[in-house]
């Protein structure tokens, strides 16, 4: 068996994950891409609200998909392009949360897939501040130039999937995974029939009693309150992202820090307040995205990260949207995504 699988982007109209607007898939086989496919649509009933930041990420507005086929009418197609192979997706944990999301809204089925998460091989075999599409793909040496184009991003998670095979002597999947150590994850199947609603849709329905848009949380001026860093969950998943990293939060977040701290230490991150030689994940908001790291529009704690970045401390900067792509929280529309 060769290095095969299919690679998956999705851009959404809101911060609810099941609120798919594109997709995009570049199917590989033998670690060449040999076929894409992409989709415009319309997201489920009643989760098609487009909000502006979305909008000003990926540039898809509602007169665009306007009549085209919602996400459930389409997803047999993007289900037959699939098939069986690999999933792979930059922070998978939130396309394949977008099929879930998507599916469940819609009262559709859908099927287990095994997944790659390129943000955690990224972690694993670069040493990057930022673990974001564009850097990882630059590090892949992989073209990247309309990065929230479904289709671009697609491939350019393909592109550094093989990249790191290649870094790793892997000519499979299997090859690479064993070759790190690590187990493939696997999403089960869903039956509408059967199966409860994932955390994500439970969120955002409670949120926003039941039509899936939630109420946007007052600004608040002045110093965040940085709350109390409470002790990691150590029943989390080991194979999180998250698990066994330390966590500071700067900037003005969408959510209350405390609110933000807590999250993270559900996932088995130990949350701190000031970055220092533990550091490893700096969360930052204020709308901050990966290109502010050289365009220098950062906080004092994100200048500090960089500083011991360059001296070999491994160490991460998120913008608060990747943070709650990673937790499987509603991203809110003040939050910048990967």
């Amino acid at each position: 068996m060769g290095l095969d699988f299919t690679a998956i982007d999705f851009e959404t109209a809101n911060g609810f994950r099941g609120s798919p607007c594109a997709v995009g898939l570049s199917k590989v086989r033998g670690g060449v891409v040999v076929e894409e496919a992409s989709w415009l649509m319309r997201p489920p009933e009643n989760h098609d609200r487009f909000d502006y930041h979305n909008v000003r990420i990926h540039g898809i507005r509602a007169e665009d998909v306007a009549g085209l086929p919602r996400f459930g009418e389409l997803f047999p197609e993007i289900g037959a392009f699939i098939g069986g192979d690999v999933l792979a997706a930059h922070n998978a944990a939130f396309d394949l949360g977008v099929i879930r999301s998507g599916l469940e809204v819609s009262g559709l089925p859908g099927p287990a897939y095994d997944y790659v998460c390129t943000v955690m091989l990224s972690r694993r075999c670069y040493s990057l501040v930022s673990n974001s599409l564009p850097y990882a793909a630059e590090e892949a040496g992989v073209p990247l130039v309309n990065h929230h184009d479904a289709a671009e991003d697609a491939r350019a998670c393909a592109g550094i999937l093989i990249d790191i095979a290649r870094r790793n002597g892997a000519g499979s999947i299997a090859e690479l995974f064993l070759s790190l150590g690590l187990e493939l994850p696997h999403q089960q199947a869903f039956d509408p029939a059967r199966d409860g609603l994932s955390k994500a849709t439970l969120t955002a329905l409670g949120a926003a009693g039941g039509t899936g848009t939630a109420a946007a949380r007052p600004f608040k001026s002045g110093w965040p309150e940085e709350g109390a860093n409470p002790v990691p969950n150590s029943d989390a998943d080991p194979g999180h992202p998250l698990f066994g990293q330390t966590v500071v939060f700067t900037g003005e977040l969408a959510m209350p820090r405390p609110e933000a701290k807590v999250l993270s230490a559900e996932y088995g991150a130990q949350p701190e307040s000031r970055v220092t030689g533990r550091t490893t994940v700096l969360v930052v908001g204020d709308g901050f995205v990966a290109s502010d790291l050289r365009s220098g529009r950062l906080t004092g704690k994100a200048r500090r990260v960089l500083e011991l970045h360059e001296r070999g401390q491994a160490i991460e900067v998120l913008s608060e949207g990747e943070f709650l792509q990673m937790v499987g929280g509603q991203v809110p529309a003040t939050a910048a995504l990967i």
